[in-house]
């Protein structure tokens, strides 16, 4: 999945710095404060959204470790699928209370609460609650000719499961994200065929598997 870190530096003329990084900071969490504000409209405008999607991790010296390619279902209020295909096939459940991770090739069924930390997970962006983010993530944003945006989300905790993540958008519609992990590995989700606020049954959110099945309820 992923994690965090961040450093900061320091020079001479400490008065001058303290005035100067005071005031920065300030100006800073105000363009956060408004790009946060931008990235929830526009994700608030998603009442659901399905895509297939190929997943790449690329380590820290850029090669390329692992493809997958799967399929993602997400509507508001805190409904999400997950599903990726052979050579690792997965499947991700939100009923918007808790998350189940069903591994085939293990035969366990693992179920979480639906804690803030798996909360601030990327991909429920898509489902979850997302008006105050700018006090999870300090947010930038940039534009890219006249259709597309990027945001750019670093956590403010130290406990996040990545460092940065940045999210592309073009005409309005989630195109791609990118996580980076404090080992500098890099997971780029790129998507296809998208349907954005198209209707999604509830039983989309359902998983089934075998009775025989492991079940493991983390804090549930």
């Amino acid at each position: 999945m992923i994690v965090p870190p961040f450093k900061v530096a320091f020079a001479l003329v400490i008065g001058l710095l303290l005035s100067l990084g005071t005031a920065t900071a300030e100006e800073n969490d105000v363009e956060s404060r408004e790009a946060a504000s931008e990235l929830t409209s526009i994700l608030k405008s998603y009442e659901s959204y399905q895509a297939d999607f190929i997943q790449i991790v690329v380590n820290e010296n850029g090669s390329r470790v692992q493809e997958i390619q799967g399929e993602l279902k997400a509507k508001r209020p805190g409904l999400f699928y997950w599903e990726t295909r052979d050579p690792m096939p997965q499947f991700i459940v939100s009923n918007g209370e808790s998350v189940e991770v069903y591994d085939p090739d293990l035969e366990q069924v693992t179920v979480h609460t639906l804690d803030d930390q798996i909360q601030t997970t990327p991909a429920l962006l898509l489902s979850g609650e997302v008006n105050n983010l700018n006090e999870t993530y300090k947010v930038s944003q940039r534009r890219i000719g006249d259709n597309t945006r990027e945001f750019t989300l670093a956590p403010r905790s130290p406990d996040s499961l990545f460092t940065s993540l940045r999210l592309s958008f073009f005409d309005g519609e989630l195109q791609e994200m990118r996580m980076e992990d404090s080992l500098s590995q890099l997971s780029i989700l790129s998507f296809d065929d998208i349907r954005l606020n198209e209707a999604v049954d509830a039983s989309a959110f359902t998983l089934e598997y075998p009775d025989s099945v492991d079940i493991i309820r983390d804090g549930v």
